[in-house]
């Protein structure tokens, strides 16, 4: 049994990063070449390093062409991190339901969202989402602006009669031209400019979530399937 259940376990650490690097790879061509020319360079540097500043002594040009390959690894393991993230984001982006996921997964911690929008249309499944960080609060439609303009102009008013003092700003994800891609919503949020403190945060947060009132879904519905029952 003891035999069974390591053959059953999760792969390994290094088996997982081979794994989001090959995935990473099939959806992103520059992923390659940005990973081998972010473990390069230090290389390099460290090289050039130890042969001008390390007067022949062999030991400290050992130790810097080594700190040179730490370096390159480390650099190396960030860039694919973050193109995995970006290969990952652009399988679903256009998807319903694509920016609660970047809201659930990659907000810092100076910001708090949820994966759930508070404003939906039943029709096109446009959405908009919020979240609120020190730079204030923020709403995020999810579709065309021709669509998602009103939703979003609705809940900023919403915010505003609530929340008179506190600023609001209101970014697209969508196919529009100016709109912010998928994988640059936490960028977005973290160049809003501080104006809150993080007990401000934490009761804007309270209070915009206490007069809510939402209709939970139960679990293994799908919305888009339920029929209407047939009378007898």
């Amino acid at each position: 049994m003891a035999r069974k259940d390591k053959s059953t376990k999760e792969p390994g650490r290094l088996k997982q990063m081979w794994q989001v690097f090959q995935m990473t790879r099939r959806y992103d061509n520059r992923a390659l070449a940005y990973i081998i020319g972010g473990f390069a360079l230090p290389v390099v540097i460290g090289v050039l390093v130890s042969i001008f500043f390390s007067d022949g002594n062999v030991f400290t040009m050992v130790l810097w062409i080594l700190a040179g390959v730490l370096a390159g690894v480390l650099i190396a393991l960030i860039i694919l991190g973050r193109r995995a993230e970006r290969a990952a984001y652009s399988q679903i982006e256009g998807q319903p339901g694509a920016v609660g996921a970047v809201l659930r997964s990659s907000l810092k911690r100076s910001w708090r969202g949820s994966e759930m929008p508070i404003a939906v249309n039943g029709k096109t499944q446009d959405a908009v989402y919020r979240a609120v960080g020190r730079g204030g609060v923020v709403l995020i439609s999810e579709g065309p602006k021709s669509r998602t303009s009103r939703m979003s102009d609705e809940e900023r008013r919403k915010v505003g009669r609530v929340l008179p003092n506190v600023p609001v700003t209101v970014i697209t994800v969508g196919p529009d031209p100016d709109s912010v891609p998928l994988h640059r919503i936490p960028r977005t949020l973290a160049k809003i400019k501080p104006s809150l403190t993080k007990p401000e945060v934490l009761a804007i947060s309270n209070r915009l979530q206490s007069l809510e009132n939402p209709m939970p879904i139960p679990k293994g519905i799908d919305p888009m399937k339920v029929r209407a029952q047939r009378s007898r």
